[in-house]
């Protein structure tokens, strides 16, 4: 099965020739590999470039380990070179390449060339390439399939999809594998032998337990405002074990670095400022939080929360989370603070959108509940409540949109 994933191949397209090196970065098993190699390949083959032209290397493949040598790489590379013709550099998990900085402004050097490569480590790709490139670097930040490109896929009732998908997540191999078993054993395999096996070797972790812990207890209060000093107080606590909230945050680190987790900020929306107590950690698949899990805890109030938040990543916001600070009255008639929260500050240039995430608004009281919040932003920004039900679209009389689930994540163009 084939999925033509348009949203990045548009924007390699549009950076062809652009005199930068072109960075697909992402979470593993995401599809940069295929992205680069089949569809940006299948491209430039229909726009008449000849195969020779085109300089494709797979540098986690163990045929090519001689290659992760800078200088023999750089040898290869230009051995391969046609004089007369842009050649296509295409190097897949560039960062296992020593001093792949370096290669990589040789490379750009050379006016035959228009080079791209992929990467699953933003701590060796995102921060020092854009150091060192200072914009010379085009970054495309590839994500797992979204529940639109999920949908395109598979068809069918939009409902029976939406369960696989919250349950197994969009990791594009998921849907080679109809047997439910198959699914669980990738995606668990996938976390213990892949995801944990390369964070703790490339950051040469001892305390592998601890992390696996800490994966576990992030995993269960997605959705949750938290920090390294409240995890560390679960690990005495509830896991009976002792690690050092800096510990914690590293790790944490590691875990963002490898693009499995992400971090939203807590933002406070009448002060216009971010409040450094506590944050909130969703991860990039949904279906890799499940297997972690070992797929119980399946609340689908959080999992859709997740879920909204890393389609709205997908299309190109900053999200935080927001804190609207109110005033009430008490039972004893003393004016009290009463702190609300915002699911989602959604930024993306001067555009702002405020979004709540309600799996179900029963009852009017629950409505006036989510509500709430978001008619005390006091600024006229769009006002957005998404929830589970397959609802029409309406607005109220504070100009607060309610639309479904499924309305949200099959629009591009919905909110």
């Amino acid at each position: 099965m084939i999925i033509r994933r348009d949203k990045y191949l548009k924007q390699l397209i549009s950076a062809k020739g652009n005199g930068m090196v072109k960075i697909v970065t992402g979470i593993r098993r995401s599809g940069k590999s295929f992205l680069l190699m089949n569809l940006f390949h299948q491209h430039l083959i229909e726009q008449g470039v000849n195969e020779n032209n085109i300089i494709e290397l797979s540098l986690d493949n163990r045929k090519n380990r001689s290659l992760r040598n800078p200088d023999k790489l750089l040898e290869y590379v230009d051995s391969k070179i046609i004089d007369g013709f842009t050649n296509y550099v295409i190097l897949d998990e560039i960062q296992l390449v020593d001093d792949f900085v370096e290669v990589l402004l040789s490379l750009m050097q050379d006016r035959r060339l228009d080079v791209y490569v992929s990467g699953s480590n933003s701590k060796f790709l995102s921060k020092d390439v854009v150091t060192e490139f200072r914009g010379r670097g085009d970054e495309i930040r590839l994500h797992p399939l979204s529940f639109s490109e999920y949908y395109g896929a598979v068809g069918g009732s939009k409902t029976d999809a939406w369960k696989e998908y919250y349950t197994y997540g969009g990791l594009p191999q998921i849907l080679q594998m109809p047997e439910e078993q198959k699914k669980i054993d990738y995606l668990v395999d996938l976390y213990e032998l892949t995801y944990l096996k390369d964070i703790v070797e490339r950051n040469h972790l001892r305390n592998v337990d601890g992390l696996r812990t800490l994966v576990r207890i992030l995993a269960s209060n997605i959705g949750a405002s938290t920090n390294p000093k409240r995890i560390e107080n679960t690990f005495k606590t509830v896991e009976k074990v002792r690690i050092k909230d800096s510990t914690i945050k590293e790790y944490i680190g590691y875990l963002q670095d490898a693009f499995f987790i992400e971090e939203a900020l807590r933002y406070n929306v009448k002060g216009r400022k971010y409040i450094g107590t506590e944050n909130k950690y969703y991860f990039a698949d949904i279906g890799l939080r499940a297997a972690i899990l070992n797929f119980r805890q399946q609340e689908e109030t959080h999992i859709m929360e997740n879920i909204i938040y890393n389609e709205l990543r997908m299309r190109g916001y900053r999200v935080d989370v927001g804190m609207v600070e109110t005033w009430s009255v008490d039972e004893r008639h003393k004016t009290v603070r009463l702190p609300l929260e915002v699911d989602f500050v959604v930024n993306k240039g001067a555009e702002r959108i405020y979004i709540q995430s309600a799996y179900s608004m029963p009852t009017e009281e629950k409505a006036a509940q989510e509500k709430r919040s978001l008619r005390n932003t006091n600024d006229n920004f769009r006002k957005v409540i998404i929830v589970g039900d397959d609802i029409k679209q309406k607005t109220d009389d504070y100009g607060i949109v309610t639309m479904g689930l499924f309305d949200f994540l099959l629009n591009q163009d919905s909110i």
